[in-house]
Formats: C-alpha cells, structure tokens, sequence
C-alpha cells in the first residue's frame, strides 16, 4: 500500500473556495497569522476535513509531540500536525478552506506538493497566506500591512503596500512559488509588529489581518471579540511602557525620529 502523506476524513462539496493558510514559526510574530486563521474557523463554524501526516514533515525533537492525560488516568500523544477546515461564508457564495498547523522542518518540497494536490482536489481558486513579522514600527499606529501577490491587480484591491524584502524565506515563500509554478493566483498578507514587544499573541496584528481580508473577499465575520482583545492587549502595553524607563526612552527616541523623517 503506498503511503499518503494526506488524510481525508471527508471530502465535502465545495463553491468556488478560497484556501486560507498559516504556520507558526518563522512566519508568525505574535501568533498574529495563526490566531487570525483560528478566529475565521471559529467565525464560521469550519469542520475539520483533512490533515497532513507529520512523520515526513517535522522533526520531533524541535517540535515535540505532546502528552495528555485522558480522564485523569489515559495517556495520549498528540502530534504535531497540519489541520485543514472548511467553512461557508455568510453572504457570499464561496466556501473556504482554512489551514493550520506548525511550519515544517523538513521536506518542504513534498510538502507544497502536498498542500497543491488538496488545491487541485478541492477545486481551489486561490491560495491566501498570512504572516506577521517584527519590525521598527510603533505600537501606537495601526499595524501596517504589506504583502505580495501573483498578479498586480490583487495587490491594487488590497491596496497593499509591495514588499521589498529579499533574503531568508519560509514555507510560505516556498508555497507561493509553487502556486506560481502551478498558475494557482496566491496571496500573502503580512503585519508588522513592533520588534521591542515580544509578548504573543499579539491580538492587534490578528485584528488588521482579519479586518483586511474580510473587507477584500467580501465575508461578514463579528470581529467584536478580537477588537476587545486587542483593545485590552493595547492597554496592557500602555501599562507596562510606562513602568519601564528604558523602554519609554525607546519610544520616545523612535517617534522622535520618524517625526524628522
């Protein structure tokens, strides 16, 4: 019997879907990209539908499987894994595919391979990626998107500030290379967080991602519990900059200079 790196636990109909992605790790300060992923299944009441085996994928001495106590008495073993969802939007007649899970260590050819075939299977007419990284920005503006696209016009709608970055990339550079390969449009949707703020997650970053990517495909999502948490987030920020002198000098400097530029 060949082995499969996907499991299907079902293969539902689906309209004209969007497959929405995120991994935690390199690509994810803040746990903004994939609280924001979690939020939208949330949202819209996705089911779980299909899972990359991690065997081939993860090593498990970086990223180690977990054990958990079943009815007090059960050990069980979680494994790392990549989870995929699908949901219906309010409003619109589309469905999504949501994707989650850690971004893998090993094999990442096989693995974009992978996440193309349930692409094709689906019938998925795009591919959406959302990252966060840290950067020198304040935490007193709105977090600041950027992003890059495979076609000009999807960056104009998301009226997106290009990304300039050239260096190390992660899986998720990998993925929308593939999608290029393949003539798949794709998508990547990136929040600048304030590198001197390590704190995750980071509800602010999750907030712009959500608000951005509901107003581009048109989805209705209550985003009243993510705007509390990020309000409370801010606060909690507010409070510990101004217990902290070096850090307060820091802010004061930054604002400082971006005010001369």
């Amino acid at each position: 019997m060949t082995y499969d790196p996907i499991t299907f636990e079902s293969r539902p109909g689906l309209k004209q879907p969007v497959l929405i992605l995120s991994f935690s790790g390199w690509s994810d300060a803040g746990a903004s990209a994939t609280t924001a992923v979690r939020y939208l299944t949330e949202q819209l009441i996705a089911t779980t539908f299909a899972a990359i085996d991690p065997e081939e994928f993860y090593d498990f001495s970086v990223q180690r499987p977990v054990v958990r106590l079943v009815e007090g008495t059960n050990r069980q073993i979680q494994w790392p894994s990549y989870d995929f969802y699908y949901g219906s939007g309010i409003g619109i007649e589309r469905d999504f595919v949501f994707g989650i899970g850690a971004e893998p260590h090993l094999r990442w050819r096989t693995f974009c391979e992978t996440v193309m075939r349930l692409v094709r299977e689906c019938g998925a007419q795009m591919i959406v990626t959302l990252g966060a990284y840290l950067d020198e920005v304040l935490y007193t503006r709105p977090v600041q998107l950027t992003g890059f696209a495979s076609d000009p016009k999807l960056m104009a709608e998301l009226d997106l500030l290009p990304s300039r970055y050239q260096g190390p990339t992660g899986i998720i550079g990998v993925l929308n290379d593939a999608c290029r390969k393949d003539g798949i449009p794709s998508v990547s949707l990136w929040a600048a967080l304030p590198h001197y703020l390590s704190a995750a997650p980071n509800p602010r970053g999750s907030l712009a991602l959500v608000l951005r990517l509901a107003q581009w495909i048109g989805l209705r999502v209550d985003t009243g519990p993510l705007e509390r948490a990020a309000a409370d987030f801010q606060t909690k920020v507010n409070e510990a900059i101004s217990n902290d002198p070096n850090l307060s000098a820091f802010i004061r400097e930054r604002k400082k200079r971006e005010f001369e530029q």
